[in-house]
């Protein structure tokens, strides 16, 4: 069973910076995709940042500029690096991975940012 495990999360004052890391329970080139989602209360999950296996990386306009998506293949373990935070990036992150073979998506358990004075 894959698994995919959220680090990094915590409460953090406006304007600083956090980085998540989503460790991976197999080699991350198995996946043709890793990306970052976010859920605030009440809203929708949201996709924030995505990095494929061609190293094609993606970012939503709300945090182009501020958040950096990266990979350490040794470490089976994508980053994500985010500054500038803003209260309304107080969220639950999630991982996700697509499986190149499977296509099954994998979801990590979240780990909770909070952007607040």
């Amino acid at each position: 069973q894959v698994q995919l495990v959220e680090s990094g999360g915590g409460l953090v004052q406006p304007g600083g910076s956090l980085r998540l890391s989503c460790a991976a329970s197999i080699s991350i080139t198995s996946f043709n995709a890793i990306s970052w989602h976010r859920q605030a209360p009440g809203k929708e999950r949201i996709m924030v940042a995505t990095i494929t296996g061609g190293s094609i990386i993606n970012y939503p306009d709300s945090v182009k500029g501020r958040f950096t998506i990266s990979r350490d293949a040794a470490k089976n373990t994508v980053y994500l690096q985010m500054n500038n935070l803003k209260p309304e990036d107080t969220a639950v992150y999630y991982c996700n991975a697509n499986d190149r073979y499977s296509f099954v998506n994998y979801w990590g358990q979240g780990t909770q940012v909070t952007v607040s004075s």
